[in-house]
């Protein structure tokens, strides 16, 4: 039986939520979690009745409305009036294994009782979860600023019956109106009682779900990165010298000396390592590919680091401190962090995507041996020369996407919320760059097991023979013009759906 992902549980580390999130575990509230949950919410509960003081979303208005208050009568109305005003998303839907992400991230963040939500509620989310009724959350709609307030409301929506969620049926996911959903289950709405509703849509959850996902993905994309480099390195009969490990100490940066270790790890055992070289120096995108897949390398360690902190974070306002008989409203939910760490990943990656091109430029050039476009018969056959197009075509567009989001601010709320980080849209746009990249590097390792089908008898390394073995029954060797496109989409789905071991 699959073990149960506690959350609240301190000894939970990056690698047991990537399990959890990978195999989509059940998940369930640590004892101390409970225990906090209920304290918040009992703290609240009696400052509310004991006190007349305006509390920000609480007994007040929203946003430029924080100073209207609100009478106690009326506190749940505010809150449920809160969830259903605020959804207004737009745009594609949010990816299913997305949204549970989010669901995931909502109830972590409110596991530490600094919400005052009911415990009710967290319940409700979980089960959410666990029984995948997944709620349908549009990608637009988010400043990352106020926390993800649209996405988040159509995430919380069908706590109260209200909106729409994907639930499986005979095996696909199709959408239903929340309240029927939740009357097959036997389940009232929630009643939200004061300052839930803002609990529930402050907060980063969107774009952590995002960067989370990314950072997973990103760990099999660096390691086909590595491998696909390395057959190109044989396919073009380049020097090893250049990955040696005195070179790469000296300069010192961590990620270019793991990379370069990693190529002599992958071609130790290649006949064309140790073939004859015609060549003095190779070409930069091959013979710097330490330098620039180390420093993309570099960059997903700070990423990873950046999203395990807002992992375990509290990002909603007003927060709740019972033993320091507080409420202070201030600003967790700006999604700043996120936004920062979500553009320079889509840089790093896209680099993954640049070099990964200009290799394929090199290897259909008819240099060192190889024929013009990888085919035997050129000029009757175009061979691979329009897929270095697709490529550059997909470089360019992640060049356009690399803008970073971060450094656009818009002005809402009547001049209240006058600075946002848009990391809404440096999620979303991460995804597309993460999608091109391995379109590019799929691209590339098509041309690179063509062009090691011209070196034979020759062999390259025994991981490379093996992938490529394995790709043959799939992807046949290119014996004259075919519709290369369904050759393109099977060589992304290899090497997405074949995860190796970080290297």
């Amino acid at each position: 039986m699959e073990s149960i992902f506690e959350i609240g549980n301190i000894e939970n580390g990056f690698n047991d939520l990537t399990h959890a999130i990978q195999n989509e575990t059940q998940i369930k509230l640590h004892t101390n979690a409970i225990e906090l949950i209920e304290k918040g919410r009992k703290y609240l509960d009696q400052k509310l009745q004991n006190s007349n003081e305006a509390f920000y979303g609480i007994n007040t208005g929203f946003g430029s409305l924080c100073d209207t208050v609100v009478s106690k009568d009326e506190l749940s109305q505010l809150q449920e009036n809160l969830l259903l005003s605020h959804a207004c998303g737009t745009g594609a839907f949010v990816p299913h294994k997305l949204v549970k992400i989010m669901l995931l991230l909502k109830v972590q963040g409110l596991s530490f009782g600094l919400s005052g939500v009911q415990l009710q509620t967290v319940e409700r989310l979980i089960d959410f979860y666990n029984n995948d009724i997944l709620p349908a959350v549009y990608e637009q709609g988010s400043l990352g600023a106020s926390g993800d307030l649209a996405p988040l409301a159509h995430l919380c929506l069908p706590l109260i019956g209200k909106g729409k969620v994907w639930v499986k049926e005979n095996g696909n996911f199709v959408i239903k109106e929340a309240v029927e959903v939740l009357k097959e289950k036997g389940w009232e709405p929630i009643k939200l009682q004061a300052k839930e509703g803002l609990a529930l849509i402050n907060g980063t959850q969107f774009m952590n779900a995002y960067a989370m996902h990314l950072i997973i993905e990103v760990a099999n994309l660096s390691a086909w990165a590595n491998v696909i480099a390395c057959a190109s390195i044989d396919a073009f009969n380049c020097r090893l010298e250049p990955f040696t490990d005195l070179v790469h100490k000296a300069r010192g940066h961590h990620g270019q000396i793991m990379v370069a270790n990693n190529i002599r790890k992958i071609l130790q055992d290649s006949q064309l390592a140790l073939s004859p070289k015609t060549s003095v120096q190779d070409p930069y995108a091959f013979r710097c590919i330490p330098q620039v897949h180390g420093a993309s390398r570099d960059v997903v360690g700070f990423v990873k680091m950046t999203v395990m902190t807002e992992f375990e974070a509290v990002t909603d306002n007003p927060l709740i401190f019972p033993d320091e008989d507080k409420i202070i409203s201030g600003g967790n939910f700006h999604g700043q962090p996120l936004a920062l760490a979500l553009d320079f990943l889509a840089i790093a990656m896209a680099e993954w995507g640049s070099i990964s091109e200009r290799r394929t430029y090199q290897l259909i050039s008819g240099q060192r041996g190889l024929p013009p476009f990888l085919t035997a018969n050129p000029g009757l056959n175009s061979g691979f020369m329009i897929p270095q197009y697709t490529a550059a075509s997909i470089v360019s567009q992640n060049k356009q996407l690399c803008t970073p989001a971060v450094v656009d601010s818009i002005v809402s709320s009547n001049g209240q919320e006058d600075h946002v980080s848009m990391g809404a849209n440096a999620a979303t746009k991460a995804l597309r760059v993460l999608d091109n990249v391995f379109t590019i590097l799929g691209i590339e390792w098509m041309c690179a097991t063509q062009a090691l089908e011209f070196r034979m008898p020759t062999k390259s390394s025994s991981l490379i023979t093996e992938l490529m073995e394995d790709y043959r029954t799939k992807v046949p060797k290119l014996e004259a013009d075919r519709l290369l496109h369904d050759d393109i989409i099977a060589s992304v789905d290899f090497i997405r759906n074949r995860r190796l071991p970080a290297n």
